[in-house]
């Protein structure tokens, strides 16, 4: 084994040694995470306010938008500060916070649009009892464990990835801590930590998936033999269309990334697909429901009405 120092801090390699294109690249996220912010943000508060949204289904796209802008503020702040900045270093600890939080919140959204393809499957499939099963007691506790279920998930890949030796270098290929790129400059046995990101993590997430496409696959199963009808199958299936693309977004770009191991060869493809999970993603989720969702639509105008008038008012 080689010689293992103490580790005090991190140089992120970031998105680019080309210094012509950090401002560019800064411009570029700066919109990307105001848009993020912003967007969010407006579902969060148009959920909040507009009493006709105050059901299960906006009750977990609140959830969502809540994620989406804590998953990328997890990122993309430090992302924007080493653009500017020549010496790219993150602290040990600031480096371990960033990787749980960002597992943290990954793996919530991940079991988080499981729980939403279930609440459709039972809006469809059973509406007479939806209200009933989709109470707001069991709402609280289907959120409530993806979040616990997550904070343990992440803990552990924090933890075991924290007590490993760095001697290798302190250079991280990437924009942001992972574990991957962490444990390409571990002088330990890495085996176990890349067995547990391979088994857990492709077990959360595929596991996520899984019971999504089959909550997507009763709901088209019972359609087609209890509705007949093209009309009523199109009004039903636009109404998952908007969480689907959604699932695709964002189990794409995690599959291709922590379902393969690690390698270096791997870590500049891994960095480019973790911009679209880490960035992209939560900038596509509000424009995606608040464009193809008319009651979001319908509340926003309401709200901005209401904030016309009150300022003719005045």
């Amino acid at each position: 084994m080689e010689n293992a120092t103490m580790v005090n801090e991190f140089l992120l390699l970031g998105l680019t040694s080309i210094q012509e294109l950090q401002s560019f690249f800064f411009v570029i996220f700066f919109i990307i995470y105001l848009i993020n912010l912003v967007g969010n943000g407006v579902i969060l508060v148009i959920v909040i306010l507009e009493p006709k949204l105050h059901s299960p289904m906006y009750f977990f796209l609140g959830n969502l938008s809540c994620l989406d802008i804590c998953y990328s503020s997890v990122t993309l702040p430090k992302v924007l500060i080493n653009l500017l900045s020549t010496r790219k270093a993150i602290s040990f600890l600031g480096c371990i916070a960033q990787l749980h939080f960002f597992h943290f919140l990954g793996s919530t959204e991940a079991i988080l649009l499981a729980v939403m393809a279930f609440d459709r499957f039972v809006a469809i499939c059973y509406p007479l009892r939806y209200m009933v099963i989709m109470n707001p007691q069991a709402c609280i506790l289907l959120a409530a464990v993806a979040w616990f279920i997550s904070f343990f998930y992440a803990l552990m890949h924090s933890v075991m990835t924290a007590h490993l030796n760095f001697c290798r270098s302190q250079k991280v290929n990437h924009f942001f801590c992972d574990v991957k790129p962490l444990l390409e400059l571990a002088c330990n046995n890495t085996l176990l930590n890349q067995w547990l990101l391979f088994i857990v993590t492709g077990g959360i997430s595929m596991g996520a998936f899984f019971l999504t496409l089959l909550s997507y696959f009763y709901i088209i199963g019972f359609l087609l033999f209890n509705h007949r009808s093209c009309s009523v199958l199109h009004k039903a299936l636009s109404t998952c269309a908007s969480h689907f693309m959604v699932v695709c977004l964002f189990y794409g770009p995690v599959g291709f990334t922590y379902i393969r191991p690690a390698s270096a060869s791997s870590m500049a493809q891994d960095r480019m697909v973790a911009i679209i999970y880490s960035a992209v993603t939560p900038v596509l989720n509000p424009l995606i429901y608040t464009l193809r969702n008319k009651e979001v639509m319908r509340a926003l105008k309401k709200i901005f009405r209401r904030k016309f008038l009150l300022a003719d008012c005045q």
